[in-house]
């Protein structure tokens, strides 16, 4: 069976979002699915330099095609998206002419949903709606539009539009599944395919794993390290752990921040962080291969996300991998991460308004004893039993063979 993927961005482009593609596309391969994707105009917005002709290209990366979509011309919205909209249902037409997949499965947002669905009509190919986010409250989180208004209201509508017409949708948590519900989408459409991680690429972390060299390099020898890896937004509270990083000192003087990665909110946490010295080093990115040397010198991971309704229904990448690689996790106590993360089982969580609480949980989790050691093996178990890309496919695949009609080998557990 061959499953045309339309993603927003890919690789070589670095977030959340590509792992999670990398992730599912080596699961459902290794079951015997044939991938192939495709990405809209938004992918070449990531790529400065890239001109619309290597943007309109097929590449090969890591084994799978990945047909590009030029720009259009139109800038201005709301007539951006309606064009990168046509954009994609045209480059879509001919990809699926090419490749002749049996289904299409769009990730979100809810733009690679629509092209999909006038695409259907034409082929009638089933189609699988993948929601990872709604387009609206990450639109909110960065400015772009306030929550209730028109824009607001009018993405919704179209985010429930695509549903009623997928002929599945796959919610990658229960928040996300339980809003459409919510909103009259029957419950029947829904196959829950959360977050996971590929475990043998994630082994359990050891003292030996810890590099003294980039320790010494980034200021961090002797000290107590509290972590954080990933794209810095608004949503991800990290202005709070800066904040609560004098009531943490106060505990133990030894206590440093580490802020791997980059992003809109970057010049006005280094702002906040001049005052603290030389205790919040900022690395900027670094390459994907690297993150294992950088988690190695964290003694916990923090994730304060803020509670808005993006995070109290969207459950993150970035604990999993933690949590596979035996780092106590401590986050805001918000729907998106008591969904991963069990108070006092597999985890932490603290109050994600209150710098005292997140310091003292922080303080806990990072002190070697007994209670440590319970939580980070249940963790581990968890993302074991619970979050690995196996399970994706053991989910996918047999909603998979129900569309199309075809006799698809399924991976027991």
């Amino acid at each position: 069976m061959r499953v045309l993927h339309i993603l927003d961005h890919s690789i070589p482009l670095h977030s959340g979002y590509t792992f999670r593609t990398l992730g599912l596309l080596r699961a459902l391969s290794k079951a015997g699915i044939d991938c192939v994707c495709m990405t809209t105009p938004k992918h070449g917005e990531g790529l400065p330099g890239q001109g619309q002709a290597d943007a309109a290209a097929m590449e090969e990366l890591e084994g799978y095609r990945f047909y590009r979509t030029p720009a259009p011309a139109m800038t201005r919205q709301p007539l951006k998206e309606i064009a990168q909209m046509r954009a994609t249902a045209r480059r879509l037409a001919e990809v699926v002419a090419q490749e002749k997949p049996d289904l299409i499965h769009a990730h979100s947002p809810v733009l690679n949903a629509i092209p999909a669905i006038w695409q259907r009509r034409r082929n009638r190919l089933p189609l699988v709606y993948e929601i990872r986010a709604f387009w609206e409250d990450a639109a909110v989180d960065l400015g772009s539009t306030s929550e209730g208004s028109l824009r607001y209201r009018a993405t919704q509508r179209m985010e429930e539009w695509a549903a009623e017409r997928a002929d599945a949708v796959f919610p990658i948590c229960a928040g996300i599944r339980d809003d459409l519900i919510g909103r009259g989408i029957s419950k029947d459409k829904f196959t829950l395919v959360p977050n996971a991680v590929e475990i043998e690429r994630f082994p359990a972390l050891t003292l030996e794993d810890r590099d003294p060299e980039l320790a010494r390099e980034l200021g961090l020898e002797g000290a107590r390290v509290i972590g954080f890896l990933g794209s810095f937004y608004a949503y991800e509270g990290l202005d709070l752990l800066i904040e609560a990083l004098p009531a943490l000192r106060a505990r133990d003087p030894r206590f440093k921040l580490l802020l791997v990665g980059g992003g809109p909110e970057e010049a006005r946490l280094k702002q906040m962080a001049t005052a603290h010295g030389d205790a919040v080093v900022f690395t900027g990115r670094v390459p994907h291969a690297q993150v294992r040397r950088y988690y190695a010198l964290m003694d916990a991971q923090a994730l304060p996300r803020k509670s808005i309704r993006l995070t109290e229904l969207v459950t993150p990448l970035k604990p999993l991998e933690a949590m596979a690689l035996r780092i106590p996790v401590v986050a805001s106590d918000i729907g998106g991460h008591r969904e991963q993360i069990a108070d006092g089982e597999t985890g932490w969580l603290a109050d994600p308004t209150n710098p005292d609480s997140f310091a003292a949980a922080l303080e806990a989790a990072s002190s070697i004893g007994p209670e440590r050691e319970r939580r980070l093996s249940n963790a581990r178990r968890f993302v074991e039993q619970e979050r690995q890309w196996d399970h994706y496919a053991q989910r996918a695949i047999p909603i998979y063979r129900r569309l199309v009609g075809a006799d698809i080998p399924v991976l027991t557990a």
